[in-house]
């Protein structure tokens, strides 16, 4: 097989995460034709798995963890790769094209994938102290889930898409849940003050107390347990449980002396590109979009599997830019939200929101953002199929707006 430039495809592929995006790079790679060794190495002893469900399917108990796997055993073995879990990648060498493993394994390729993905964040003081979690992967998850029983006092520390969807889970299991942050309201800064107020009002409506506007002191303790959380402003919130969802930073500590370029991610071109036979996917991407302008780098399970196609592309040789339309959805409660494109406007820019169909008092809308008459994004509150048909104006936008690399 050969490339679309006229040389030779990469003999041997080496992917480093065995997560979303790196199994979807795979399987592309295999759709495309290619022949080659494929090594999969992950840090986790599970086969690749979904995210999105732990935090409500998985956490409320409706979905047993095997649900998440993303593949079959046997669909798996049909891309004949060879998957090596349970041993993390420790350093790269990204001009060698060689990676260091924590069991002292050395493995060699001629081309690389990078798809680490993210860490959770940590309050100072959390190391070591019981009750206190966070959620990121399948176990984390399931430690979570032995604590949330009806009645415990539950604090959610962070107010954007994964610590809103774990207090409205553990809610509905009958938990006394507090939910707190340095936002006025949950998800603010993904959805805008409009939305993330009616956000508010449906978590309030359902029980959840917010406490917002403020951020963490401390976290108070008695006998290596957690017994609250201290805010800036004084108040001291009691809790059983602690959760901590402040985001997550991408897992890019082992590449710290790899040669590449680190930057709230592994720095890549628009064509996902990091270095010479190196390529970055997923939440550790940090890339060029050609249709905002501007290096992004987006934390969703929509762009793990839409950016791996483009890097399973780029690595046999396509030469096209990834300028996905960002997209994410989240479920809580009753109330379904999607969001294509982006809402927040560039700084000075003059941003509207406009009711284009439904009506806010039902909860079913479709609601149109643009910063200076330029529509940025569109979002849907349970109205899924026109939300999906309103895509189409940001993609047109977008394309309109095209910069090239430099």
């Amino acid at each position: 097989m050969t490339m679309d430039r006229g040389t030779a495809a990469p003999a041997r592929i080496l992917v480093v995460g065995a997560s979303a995006s790196g199994l979807t790079t795979v399987e592309a790679l295999r759709r495309k034709g290619y022949t080659g060794k494929i090594q999969v190495l992950g840090d986790e002893p599970h086969a690749p798995y979904d995210r999105p469900p732990l935090s409500k399917q998985v956490l409320s108990g409706a979905w047993e963890p095997e649900r998440t796997a993303l593949r079959a055993p046997g669909v798996l073995a049909d891309l004949d790769a060879e998957f090596l879990l349970g041993d993390e990648a420790v350093a790269l060498d990204a001009r060698a094209r060689t990676v260091q493993t924590a069991s002292g394994r050395e493995l060699s390729a001629d081309a690389i994938v990078i798809a680490t993905g993210a860490r959770a964040r940590a309050l100072p003081g959390q190391e070591g102290l019981r009750g206190v979690h966070v959620l990121r992967g399948l176990d984390d998850a399931l430690a979570l889930k032995r604590e949330l029983l009806p009645g415990a006092r539950l604090v959610v520390v962070g107010e954007g898409v994964l610590g809103s969807e774990i207090a409205a889970t553990a809610r509905a299991l009958g938990l006394v849940v507090t939910l707190t942050g340095p936002l006025a309201a949950p998800m603010a800064l993904q959805v805008g003050p409009m939305v993330s107020g009616l956000l508010a009002e449906l978590h309030i409506e359902r029980g959840v107390r917010l406490r917002l506007g403020a951020g963490v002191a401390a976290l108070t303790r008695r006998g290596g347990r957690v017994t609250g959380v201290e805010l800036t402003t004084g108040v001291h919130l009691p809790a059983d449980v602690v959760v901590v969802a402040v985001g997550a930073a991408p897992a890019t500590g082992w590449l710290a002396d790899s040669g590449l370029a680190l930057e709230n991610g592994v720095v890549c071109d628009s064509r996902c590109r990091a270095a010479e036979g190196v390529f970055a996917v997923g939440d550790v991407a940090r890339f060029h979009h050609e249709g905002l302008g501007r290096a992004v780098r987006l934390e969703n399970r929509t762009n793990a599997t839409e950016q791996a196609v483009a890097v399973a592309g780029a690595i046999l040789g396509e030469d096209r830019p990834y300028a996905p339309v960002p997209y994410f959805w989240t479920d809580q409660f009753d109330a379904r939200l999607q969001l294509h494109g982006v809402v927040t406007a560039a700084p000075g820019a003059a941003e509207t929101v406009e009711v284009v169909e439904g009506d806010v008092a039902s909860r079913r809308f479709v609601a149109r953002y643009t910063s200076d008459g330029v529509v940025t994004g569109v979002l849907g509150w349970n109205m899924p199929k026109q939300t999906r048909a309103r895509r189409q104006e940001v993609v047109a936008a977008q394309a309109a707006l095209v910069v090239p690399a430099r």
